[in-house]
């Protein structure tokens, strides 16, 4: 498993994300605080606070390129 953190901060920014998280065969969750929710679920996201960071948990090793298309909704 692989951890990112990420900020999400705009509608078109959550399209986008779920469409770049769509197109992997793994499974990709995002946790706030307690609640962790399918990255693929556009609703799901959307019941989230955006305001805060948020971490990204792949459940893969082999996902750099993914990382490498998701660059900017990652965080340092």
């Amino acid at each position: 498993m692989t951890t990112a953190k990420i900020r999400i901060n705009t509608i078109d920014d959550v399209k986008n994300f779920v469409g770049l998280v769509t197109g992997v065969d793994f499974d990709v969750d995002i946790v706030s605080g307690r609640y962790a929710i399918d990255a693929k679920s556009i609703m799901g996201i959307f019941s989230l606070d955006l305001s805060k960071e948020l971490e990204l948990r792949i459940h893969s090793d082999d996902c750099g390129e993914f990382l490498d298309e998701i660059k900017d909704y990652i965080v340092d």
